[in-house]
């Protein structure tokens, strides 16, 4: 064997060695979190209560029942109360991280994030504009989802129109016109109702997971598998573009629709975590850099992997802000005490772009 099929096969061994470590980690933290809060449920509850909610749904206790071995108040609290927040903070921390992932390689720029095209800004100003005319909690996720989506849209056609190069012009119009939106969010602040409607868009914008419902799952999810799915397909052409626009040319990639689809599966995926997270950043920024340290730079494996580890990072960030104090912090909050330090580690390395 030679020096470069043992390289490919060590690369490859280490890749699956990592994703596997991984996923091991998350199922641990996944169980675990559910067994700490103010009210205790030990683990092995927890195992078995899901266990027997899965076990009621496809029908085998009709044939074999299951004893109970857990009270009614355990039962409420893990499914509930815990089980939609625990499943909302891995997708949300899944989505950003890939989308984070992926607008790195596409703009082949270590400090791009999620939001470099302005959808959390166009989300916040939809949410803020919800909460004015008091739409229900529902409507409010569907004003952001939307608002993002129009922010985006807005990014793109200002860019196929202005001259220049077009990745610039995306970067520069997802810089004016987040601005843009982030004034009409400090516009709608100013004329909020100080006592009941400025609380609710202040701390909507800081970001928490505290009103999930197990019904906001479904909504949550499609969207975000509508996303990420391409993007793992997809992901190995990522690789591509990382080449540069005249090297993935000349490999046969059609390297604007590849960007194309690229960029609007990652906003789609954004779109769908901020509607229902709320302003939660850092995420997409720092751990695809933590899993290209671990993993490396090719987006096979660093994709899968900021994905499983994304989703890890927040349902951590998530069970800390619950737990930490008597009154729960907002995740916004501990996500941006980690992102601003590592950006700063970013700068003094002087880090080159990808």
């Amino acid at each position: 064997m030679t020096e470069a099929g043992t390289a490919k096969n060590g690369s490859a061994g280490r890749r699956a060695t990592v994703l596997a470590l991984s996923g091991a980690v998350l199922i641990l933290l996944f169980f675990g979190a559910f067994a700490v809060g103010r009210y205790g449920v030990p683990v092995v509850d927890v195992v078995r209560i899901l266990f027997h909610r899965v076990w009621t749904l496809v029908g085998l206790d009709r044939v074999l029942p299951m004893p109970v071995t857990w009270t009614v108040t355990m039962e409420t609290v893990v499914i509930n109360v815990r089980l939609p927040r625990i499943v909302m903070a891995c997708l949300v921390g899944c989505s950003l991280s890939a989308a984070g992932a992926t607008f790195q390689g596409v703009f082949r720029n270590p400090m791009a994030s999620p939001d470099i095209l302005g959808a959390s800004n166009g989300a916040a100003f939809g949410a803020a504009l919800a909460i004015l005319l008091g739409a229900s909690t529902r409507t409010i996720t569907l004003a952001a989802f939307f608002g993002a989506l129009l922010t985006v849209t807005l990014v793109f056609l200002i860019a196929q129109r202005a001259p220049g190069m077009r990745m610039i012009n995306l970067i520069l119009a997802g810089i004016m016109i987040g601005s843009l939106f982030s004034a009409g969010t400090s516009y709608l602040k100013l004329v909020a109702d100080p006592s009941n409607q400025l609380p609710q868009i202040t701390y909507w914008l800081m970001g928490s997971l505290s009103g999930t419902k197990l019904k906001d799952l479904p909504l949550a999810a499609l969207p975000m598998a509508i996303g990420l799915v391409p993007l793992l397909l997809l992901r190995w052409q990522l690789n591509l573009l990382t080449l540069g626009e005249s090297e993935a040319r000349a490999l046969g990639v059609r390297t604007d629709l590849l960007r194309a689809i690229l960029i609007l599966c990652a906003t789609l995926v954004t779109a769908a975590s901020v509607s229902f997270s709320g302003m939660i950043g850092w995420v997409g920024l720092v751990i695809p850099h933590l899993c290209r340290k671990l993993i490396g730079g090719d987006h096979r494996g660093l994709l899968p992997c900021s994905m499983l580890v994304g989703a890890a990072f927040l349902l951590i960030v998530d069970t800390v802000s619950r737990n930490l104090l008597a009154v729960e912090i907002p995740i916004g909050i501990l996500t941006a005490v980690i992102g601003a330090p590592f950006f700063l580690y970013l700068i003094l390395r002087k880090e080159k772009t990808l």
